[in-house]
């Protein structure tokens, strides 16, 4: 006895699409040159192998029932599927990559790559982006690691005969608390001593492997660490901790008095911030990550990845 996998095929599927919007199965017979008894046929294997009925056998019409009414829209949508599916094999033909995975790291400006990704979405092309959160040192390991195609916001900018990189541009930090954390109103600069003495927040390096990248903690500090940039600032503006925040994604929360800034006694902290991408044995990228490394030559592009961290 036939089993589902037989008999819902495409040219099944396509059958009864005709005989839904023939109306009858006579006339759905002539619109796909077979004879009527050919054509019973086929539906009753397909209602044996599914065990229901499709068609309501008391009707002179061919009048689906509920069964046959949910496969006629699951069989439609499968059609369609397959119609893309061809399509899409098509066009990846002709140097489209499949999919493009993007490492994003949390210092960078997430409505920016969402800008990004609707432009390139309006491209029409077969490549899917698929976008990962990473922070620190995990952004450039889901590179090398071959996780990722592209990582934007890497820290050490680096080019190897493996991998290409080029600068985003440098990020300031402040060293920010909330209006009502003790330090705030504590008197400048303030000392590793002081700063000691109170709760920093980190954010946490993603990295799958080894230790990780801590950055601006003081041995015998209580730490709370969170998952994202976005999260840091989050807890700063609750005063759960102190530490250093991007100036561009301060900034508005210093303007409004949310956040107040504090000079210490250490060296004030600039990053270096890159983008990095797979060159391995290619003299030319796939034309997806061309699009993107093209968008990424614009000044423009570069300083709102970086100027407008503040999350989505």
């Amino acid at each position: 006895m036939p089993t589902p996998r037989d008999v819902l095929t495409p040219d099944a599927l396509a059958m009864l699409q005709t005989i839904a919007r023939s109306g009858s199965l006579a006339a759905a017979a002539r619109a796909l040159n077979m004879v009527p008894s050919a054509l019973t046929y086929r539906v009753r294997q397909l209602e044996d192998a599914l065990d229901v009925l499709l068609f309501d056998r008391s009707a002179r019409q061919a009048r689906l029932t509920e069964a046959g009414a949910e496969l006629l829209k699951e069989g439609t949508r499968l059609l369609d599927e397959i119609d893309a599916i061809a399509n899409r094999v098509k066009r990846v033909a002709t140097g489209w990559e499949p999919q493009l995975t993007i490492a994003v790291d949390s210092i960078i400006a997430k409505d920016t790559v969402m800008e990004l990704c609707e432009r390139f979405f309006a491209l029409g092309a077969p490549t899917r982006i698929r976008l990962r959160d990473e922070t620190l040192s995990g952004t450039l390991e889901a590179l090398t690691s071959g996780q990722a195609d592209l990582a934007l916001g890497v820290a050490d900018v680096i080019s190897t005969t493996l991998l290409h990189s080029a600068p985003l541009g440098e990020v300031r930090f402040v060293y920010a608390v909330a209006p009502h954390h003790p330090l705030a109103k504590a008197p400048e600069p303030l000392t590793d001593e002081q700063l000691r003495q109170h709760r920093a927040i980190a954010v946490a390096d993603s990295i799958s492997r080894g230790r990780g990248v801590t950055i601006g903690l003081l041995g015998g500090q209580d730490v709370f660490t969170v998952a994202s940039m976005q999260a840091k600032l989050d807890a700063h503006l609750r005063g759960l901790g102190c530490g250093s925040l991007p100036e561009s994604m301060a900034q508005p929360y210093i303007d409004t008095g949310r956040l107040v800034v504090k000079a210490t006694t250490g060296p004030e902290r600039r990053v270096r911030v890159g983008y990095a991408w797979h060159q391995a044995g290619r003299t030319r990228p796939p034309k997806a990550l061309q699009w993107w490394l093209d968008a990424l030559k614009s000044p423009t592009t570069r300083h709102a990845l970086l100027q407008r961290s503040r999350g989505v």
